[in-house]
């Protein structure tokens, strides 16, 4: 392709360049800043180009290689959603009790030292003698057992 030939393609093509970086979702001061880049990149390897009527989806396509990395390289960065803090549910005394007496044996000290007493998976492991691991999978089991007697208990209500 001689120099010529690069000249008018980059007349002809230059904003098309900078508006098809745009579809891709850049600004366009920004999309004009990496069409020139492109067009530059194009010049410096034009005896690369076998083909120059493929010149604008050359230039294209090193446009676009361009965006990928360049944003690829600066972090993401989004501002976290304001969360309010849970509010603690307060259970009728009877209600634990109920809830207590559904759960396994096993897993009742657990569940009451965790969610009662506020004990934390360390302490509870401490006193009982485990692993902070045979903790938080007593905790699960007893969670996961009690919410599917509860769901049980709660659908022979509604057929009755």
């Amino acid at each position: 392709m001689t120099t010529e030939e690069y000249g008018s393609a980059y007349k002809n093509g230059y904003n098309r360049t900078a508006r098809f970086l745009v579809t891709k979702g850049m600004s366009w001061d920004g999309a004009q800043e990496t069409a020139q880049a492109a067009w530059v990149r194009g010049w410096e390897r034009r005896v690369q180009l076998r083909d120059p009527s493929v010149v604008m989806t050359w230039i294209n396509t090193i446009a676009l290689n361009m965006y990928h990395s360049d944003h690829r390289r600066q972090p993401v960065l989004t501002e976290m959603p304001e969360v309010p803090a849970p509010t603690e549910r307060h259970l009728e005394s009877n209600e634990v009790q109920r809830m207590l007496r559904i759960c396994r044996e096993k897993d009742r000290f657990v569940l009451q030292r965790y969610y009662l007493d506020g004990c934390g998976t360390r302490e509870i492991a401490r006193a009982q003698g485990l692993t902070v691991t045979a903790v938080r999978l007593r905790l699960l089991r007893a969670r996961r057992g009690l919410a599917k007697t509860l769901n049980v208990i709660s659908l022979t209500r509604k057929l009755a």
